[in-house]
């Protein structure tokens, strides 16, 4: 399995992550947001998102954004190819998701909304904690992401303060990635 900070190169691999990331919203039949090709692009340009493989051949990913100036950084779009799925892939993407964003905003707090069990699981294994929607960025460009999300009504409805997705944060700011330099660029696991 190769974990890595994703590059301009991979750029060759979006449409397939885009059509994995429908495949699973209609499959689950959830709330998951579409993804623009060119962002998730960006995305890689910026190194801000972690890419994997298996024998070669793309495992997952998922990528990091920040708002309020980078007071909140939130991991996202974590996906995983589902022929490989209950091997622990989408744990070890999130880990790494997780260090890449400490170590690069180390005064940010790290959110994210979800409606799947596993990844809360993930997510509290990691020190986060549930919080309410308020707790979260006010950022309006963080909240257009879920315009594509078939439960927006239900998010708007309730002003942005509840929906069907868990909120929840990491925001212990003092920890070992604090005082860390960038040099998880690249990692073999």
């Amino acid at each position: 399995m190769l974990l890595r900070v994703a590059n301009a190169a991979d750029a060759q691999y979006v449409e397939i992550l885009c059509q994995w990331y429908a495949e699973s919203a209609k499959s689950r039949g959830v709330g998951i947001a579409k993804r623009d090709p060119n962002y998730l692009i960006k995305k890689m340009d910026k190194g801000d998102a972690i890419i994997a493989f298996i024998d070669d051949q793309l495992a997952g990913f998922c990528y990091i954004e920040t708002f309020e100036d980078n007071k909140f950084v939130v991991n996202s779009g974590l996906i995983v190819n589902t022929e490989l799925r209950k091997e622990g892939l989408g744990r070890a993407i999130k880990h790494r998701v997780f260090e890449l964003s400490r170590t690069k905003y180390p005064a940010a707090k790290i959110f994210g909304i979800t409606t799947s069990a596993a990844v809360m699981k993930i997510n509290n294994e990691l020190g986060y904690r549930p919080v309410t929607f308020p707790e979260l960025t006010q950022s309006d460009d963080f909240w257009k992401g879920c315009s594509s999300c078939k439960n927006y009504g239900i998010l708007m409805e309730n002003e942005r303060k509840m929906c069907l997705c868990t909120g929840m944060v990491y925001d212990k700011l003092d920890d070992q990635f604090s005082q860390a330099t960038i040099e998880i660029l690249s990692q073999e696991r």
